[in-house]
């Protein structure tokens, strides 16, 4: 097979060389050093929220263990990789460690669904130098793109309800096959009741949700004498599955549907709008389908689920994908903050990073979260306060079992609950502010 024509869709045996080349030659340069054991610690964490984001919600720790606990090099990694050329004057000690090596690191992270502000880390990496350094990419990767997920869920489940239905439709929209199953998991994870995506749905032990397209509208129709036959044809493979009835004339289609039901032919447990006066369409359909749940779809997020709620829409759920999974990226970044038991601290215009290991000490009760400090590892929370960070693998062995996407996903919205009504408002929120306790202030000003 020629190098063009391999397949590019990776498996754990590829994790190893799902990094950026920067990662490799620095590993090289410390291997050189003989430096590349010593001791490090790495945080990943985001400097700003994404404009109008007034909280991020943690996601994907989960495939981050699970990379951590998989990759390796290979022989033919290896041999791949000195045919670049690149590698001419690295020390064999180079070769070696990466023949050698997997993950043997510690990880401290917060929990999935848990809230998150700016400055805080979602997780540290405390390895040797040239693990800690390889990782950076794949968790950058998952980390972000969940994470982004995540948020936008949860904020759509806050302004849909508690009652709605969320069906998250994204796979087609997304920037990858892979990134389509993850974005799917964290929309779950964070407050959507189903997804679309067959494989994704499957692995997770969930039920798919989905209806139909235009095309078999069309196809049917065209074959079989309209859209009216069409629905029947579906309905009869598919009693329970929503119709979608904007292929022609939205009222027109709810008005037979509506006759055929009253005459005994036909029940319609749904029906699926994806086009046009979203509102006024809405309200006409309800009256023809009074007991048939309503769905919308079509370029729909937060901002315009609340715009349909405020104008008297009578959507029973939302069908959500583009705005989903290509929204606003969360720029996370994964700094070192230690090597050595010697705090560092990225000193760079807009770009300072705070020095040490660290942990969030979140002050709240059950009723509400109330505010954040942020500090030093060795320190012991107040009274109230929670610390954030828990240790969830030792020595590159995960430590802690692994959770329910129900359990992530109760977890988002209690903690979602707890914020106050100005984070959680979608224009123009007020983050919760976050402290540095006095030892951190200290450290960041003898750095």
């Amino acid at each position: 097979m020629t190098p063009d024509a391999q397949t590019l869709n990776p498996t754990p045996d590829d994790y190893s060389l799902l990094t950026d080349l920067y990662q490799l030659t620095m590993i090289a340069c410390y291997c050189g050093e003989g430096i590349e054991n010593d001791p490090a610690s790495f945080e990943l964490f985001t400097r700003r929220l994404p404009p109008n984001y007034g909280y991020l919600i943690a996601m994907g720790l989960t495939q981050a263990l699970e990379y951590l606990q998989s990759f390796h090099f290979t022989a033919s990694h290896l041999e791949a990789l000195e045919k670049t050329g690149i590698f001419t004057h690295v020390p064999e000690r180079f070769w070696t460690t990466l023949a050698s090596g997997k993950f043997t690191g510690d990880v401290w992270a917060v929990t999935e669904g848990t809230p998150i502000f700016a400055n805080e880390p979602i997780l540290r990496i405390e390895a040797p130098l040239w693990q800690a350094q390889l990782v950076e990419t794949y968790l950058l990767n998952t980390i972000n793109y969940q994470t982004l997920i995540a948020t936008k869920s949860a904020r759509m489940r806050d302004v849909a309800g508690d009652d709605a239905i969320l069906l998250e439709f994204g796979t087609r929209r997304a920037f990858s096959p892979q990134g389509a199953m993850w974005g799917a998991r964290a929309a779950v994870a964070a407050g959507l009741d189903s997804t679309s995506n067959v494989a994704t749905a499957l692995k997770l032990g969930i039920k798919p949700s989905g209806t139909m397209a235009h095309s078999f509208i069309m196809a049917a129709g065209a074959l079989e004498g309209g859209e009216d036959e069409a629905f029947r044809i579906f309905h009869r493979y598919f009693p329970n599955a929503p119709l979608l009835i904007d292929t022609y004339d939205t009222i027109d289609a709810a008005k037979r549907l509506s006759e055929q039901i009253q005459a005994g032919k036909i029940q319609v447990s749904g029906v699926r709008i994806d086009s046009g006066d979203l509102v006024t369409l809405s309200q006409k359909v309800r009256g023809f389908l009074p007991d048939s749940l309503l769905f919308a779809s079509g370029d729909l997020d937060e901002w315009e689920i609340t715009r349909l709620k405020d104008l008297g829409a009578c959507f029973d759920g939302y069908g959500i994908g583009t705005k989903l999974v290509t929204g606003t990226p969360v720029n996370g970044v994964y700094k070192l903050v230690e090597i050595n038991d010697i705090p560092t601290m990225k000193k760079s215009a807009a770009k300072v990073t705070y020095p040490g290991r660290k942990q969030i000490f979140r002050h709240q009760d059950d009723l509400k979260i109330y505010s954040d400090r942020l500090g030093l590892i060795t320190e012991s929370p107040d009274l109230e306060e929670v610390p954030l960070l828990e240790l969830v693998m030792k020595q590159g062995k995960i430590i802690q079992p692994s959770e329910s996407l129900t359990t992530i996903q109760q977890r988002t919205r209690m903690n979602v609950t707890k914020l106050p009504l100005k984070t959680r408002q979608i224009t123009q929120p007020d983050s919760i502010f976050v402290t540095l306790t006095n030892a951190l202030e200290s450290l960041i000003h003898h750095a």
